[in-house]
């Protein structure tokens, strides 16, 4: 999804954040989801889901596409990155800068690939050292993002390598929430006005 990262209408372009779901998102894959942005711009948004994951292991994934990989994957889990493209593979990596057939580089340290080469590299050992895997990723079209977090729906927060890369899956929310002193466990789904 070609995306220019231009800064928003708003002024401020949240590539390389973390939206934390409100409380007020109850259903479907965004509830209790950290989503990792690497687009965002006057067009709309793109990001990965990074705390969902499928029923379905990195392993299972190799057998599919008849890689055959030099360790065993079955513990690690695939993501559900988003709604959109279910079919296709998202990994989010840092680390081993080589020229993947299609990436799009989101910082300096950070790098979305989206071809079949990665893969390959990671199954055989030679890829990089830090990687996330996810099937369909999160799309926004032109101020629908905005326009969320307008509702309060999102809480954003600046990107953290560790969060992603270090952090099992299933403290990721909690740890981007903890990094802002927010449990968020204590905040309610219901908006307020003094």
């Amino acid at each position: 999804m070609p995306i220019s990262p231009t800064a928003t209408s708003s002024g401020s372009c949240l590539r390389n954040h973390f939206l934390l779901a409100m409380p007020s998102l109850t259903e479907g894959i965004f509830s209790q989801s950290i989503t990792y942005l690497c687009e965002h711009g006057e067009t709309g948004a793109m990001g990965i889901i990074i705390n969902q994951p499928l029923e379905l292991s990195v392993a299972e994934i190799f057998e599919h596409l008849e890689i055959r990989p030099g360790r065993d994957f079955s513990d690690e889990p695939v993501m559900a990155g988003g709604p959109v493209q279910l079919d296709h593979g998202f990994v989010l990596h840092r680390g081993a800068h080589q020229g993947w057939d299609a990436s799009l580089k989101v910082t300096s340290e950070i790098t979305l690939t989206t071809s079949r080469d990665i893969l390959a590299a990671i199954a055989a050992g030679s890829g990089p050292p830090d990687y996330l895997i996810a099937l369909g990723y999160a799309g926004w079209s032109a101020g629908q993002l905005e326009e969320e977090l307008s509702h309060n729906s999102w809480l954003t927060i600046p990107a953290d390598s560790r969060v992603l890369f270090a952090t099992p899956w299933h403290r990721r929310l909690a740890a981007a929430a903890g990094a802002l002193g927010i449990d968020m466990n204590l905040i309610s789904a219901q908006a307020g006005h003094a």
